[in-house]
């Protein structure tokens, strides 16, 4: 039986948004290859994600999942306090994720640049208080236009606000992205700006402002 058969013969009218678990990682770092391959998160590779899905879900930030009928469909992470995320998991875990990375380094060593940069990050990652950053967001390609994604960033809206947050930001390619821009307008983003990575890559910066809670 083929996966697209499987997929049929779900019930997806039973879908739910929960938190994220220890036991979904592997299914979240499955979606997030399948559904971003090509880009550099998947490039470093299944260990690395799972190192960061669970140090997302052991330091309490935002990560849900979308879940069929058991199965794990989708997923968006994220954090209230970007800078803090960040600067947790180089405190705790700068050794772990370095070993995850070597593999990818080693086959592509110009990758290095882009991994120091990251580390540097949190230097730069202060944003203005009330802002979460959504930092990640896949559903699995079989159960794409179900709905999925957009119950995910609703209720990453929502716990946003629960943490404090009156705004929540993100960023995505600008070119050859249609989809997603276009999905991310029709929830009611706007582009904030533009920016251009050092590798030449053009993103767009979205943001979503919402009532303060209280």
């Amino acid at each position: 039986m083929s996966d697209s058969t499987r997929a049929r013969g779900v019930d997806v009218s039973a879908k739910v948004v929960r938190p994220m678990r220890a036991e979904d990682v592997p299914a979240v770092v499955d979606v997030h290859l399948r559904a971003f391959s090509g880009f550099f998160l998947s490039f470093l590779g299944a260990r690395f994600l799972a190192l960061l899905y669970r140090a997302a879900i052991e330091l309490d930030e935002i990560a849900l999942v979308a879940d069929v009928a058991g199965r794990v469909t989708g997923f968006v992470m994220g954090t209230a306090d970007p800078s803090g995320f960040l600067r947790q998991l180089l405190r705790s875990r700068f050794l772990e994720f370095a070993i995850a990375a070597c593999p990818a380094i080693v086959r592509r060593p110009r990758a290095t640049l882009r991994v120091a940069r990251a580390v540097r990050k949190p230097a730069t990652a202060r944003k203005s208080a009330g802002t979460a950053t959504l930092m990640s967001l896949a559903v699995d390609p079989l159960f794409q236009t179900r709905g999925q994604g957009r119950l995910l960033v609703e209720e990453f809206v929502a716990q946003s606000s629960v943490r404090g947050a009156f705004r929540v930001d993100l960023t995505t390619d600008k070119y050859g992205n249609d989809g997603v821009n276009a999905f991310y307008i029709a929830m009611g983003f706007r582009v904030d700006r533009e920016i251009t990575t050092p590798e030449g890559r053009v993103l767009y910066e979205y943001v979503l402002n919402f009532a303060a809670p209280g």
